[in-house]
């Protein structure tokens, strides 16, 4: 426990990538280059033509984009990335898989349903918002869907936010008591050092998940258990050339209609992309690396370790919407991971009642329509909103079997559980991914009041 920092490197020998053709063989890649990933690492594969296009980043160098405007690779000289070369990110964990670049973006396409029950592509079937209570939702039989999959015993849980006296700590200490809940799949919202309702939430349902105390004031056994779970709270990490590399987009406009001119809504800053990927507020990051330009492959930077994703079957989902928070169990009624969560507003109430989960989408893109849902700004038409995890909902959506109803991301992750929605289920991009790929089509969701 004497070390507070550690850098995990993976090293991997690199091969230079084959001569490519693109833009209807106008332009090619030299054999004295090689293709990286936002990950560091070399592309595994050549790009079908018409799969990608070429452009520059604002470094002049020559990437590949594919039709969502993901970044697939960066074109870098061999002789100076090699002896740089690592394998990986550089540090652990590695880069969660919250944002992939595949699926479609046809608006009529059919969920392209894959072995974990998820799908890509546009959001496009939003419908008005029936502000009323929901129902059992029937099956084709006639019965209700509680009916035929029987649900997990679930231990009735406080509607109230809990009380939990703690008495004043610092930054670090309150950021180990973060990292830890987060490491046992009770999310404490972005990680920023501060002690508020998201933490307090945590505590009590991580002490439901376990039958156990945590004492946020026992700032030793807070260290013991980090030390268990995977070692100290901060840890180091090198910024690669995929990191500073990108797409980014300049700034993100408020209005849809500017949102729906931009190729997509990627990140706008290696800061703020870092900052999602190990589950920190971005003003935190920078915070913790005063000085720093992100910009700049090589860098070491300050970082939070939040572990290993949340794996696991859930069986149901209950959204209370009093606490603000989000509660996965398993088909023993065992809480498998409990989220901070934005739920509905007094002028776009969430449902009360049970619902299923129809379908999963990552990386959605999203349409606007202002006749069948809220007014954004003066926006009077259909709108065709890119996706990105800086788009409406993120970088999932969860359709509800209530047409406009899902469980989703968001673009403004440290307003998670301080904020209203418009009537869904609003989580971090990265809770949002991660309950994701523990869902299937069927799951239960309870909305209580």
């Amino acid at each position: 426990m004497n070390r507070l920092w550690k850098t995990g490197m993976v090293i991997a020998s690199l091969a230079l990538v084959p001569t490519l053709a693109l833009s209807q063989g106008r332009d090619r890649f030299s054999q004295s280059t090689v293709l990286v990933t936002p990950e560091g690492d070399l592309l595994g594969f050549i790009p079908e033509q018409g799969e990608v296009v070429m452009s520059r980043d604002r470094m002049g160098r020559r990437v590949l984009i594919d039709n969502y405007g993901n970044l697939v690779a960066t074109e870098m000289p061999a002789e100076t990335f090699f002896p740089r070369a690592r394998g990986g990110n550089g540090a652990y964990p590695p880069p969660p898989s919250a944002y992939p670049q595949d699926g479609t973006d046809q608006a009529s396409a059919e969920p392209d349903w894959n072995n974990d029950g998820l799908s890509t592509g546009s959001l496009n079937d939003v419908q008005p918002i029936e502000r009323q209570p929901l129902e059992p939702y029937p099956d084709e039989s006639g019965s209700s869907n509680d009916d035929a999959v029987a649900e997990p015993a679930i231990e009735p849980r406080p509607s109230t936010l809990p009380v939990i006296d703690v008495t004043k700590r610092s930054k670090p200490e309150i950021t180990a008591l973060q990292v830890y809940l987060d490491r046992e799949g009770i999310s404490p919202g972005v990680i920023d050092g501060r002690m508020g309702d998201n933490v307090t939430k945590a505590i009590a349902a991580w002490q439901t998940k376990t039958g156990e105390t945590l004492d946020p004031n026992n700032i030793d056994d807070i260290l013991e258990r980090l030390r268990l779970s995977g070692g100290m709270a901060v840890t180091t990490y090198e910024i690669t050339p995929g990191d500073a590399a990108g797409p980014f987009v300049a700034q993100i406009p408020e209005d849809y209609s500017e949102k729906a001119l931009l190729p997509s809504l990627a990140y706008s800053s290696t800061a703020e992309m870092l900052a999602e990927r190990f589950h920190m507020d971005e003003n935190y990051l920078r915070e913790l690396n005063p000085g720093i330009d992100f910009t700049i492959p090589g860098t070491l930077i300050k970082v939070v370790d939040p572990g290993k994703v949340q794996t696991g079957k859930v069986a149901k989902i209950v959204a209370d919407k009093r606490l603000k928070q989000v509660f996965a169990y398993d088909d023993t009624g065992a809480v498998v991971a409990a989220y901070p969560a934005s739920i509905g507003s007094s002028d776009t109430p969430s449902p009360s009642g049970t619902v299923n989960v129809e379908r999963v989408a990552l990386n959605p893109g999203y349409t606007y329509n202002p006749k069948i849902n809220f007014q954004q700004g003066t926006n009077d038409k259909v709108l065709n909103i890119p996706p990105g995890p800086n788009g409406p909902v993120g970088t999932v959506w969860m359709a509800l079997s209530k047409p406009t109803y899902g469980i989703h991301g968001t673009p403004e992750p440290s307003k998670i559980g301080r904020t209203q929605s418009h009537g869904c289920i609003r989580l971090t991009n990265w809770d949002a991914t991660e309950l994701a790929k523990m869902v299937s089509p069927g799951v239960v969701v309870e909305f209580i009041d």
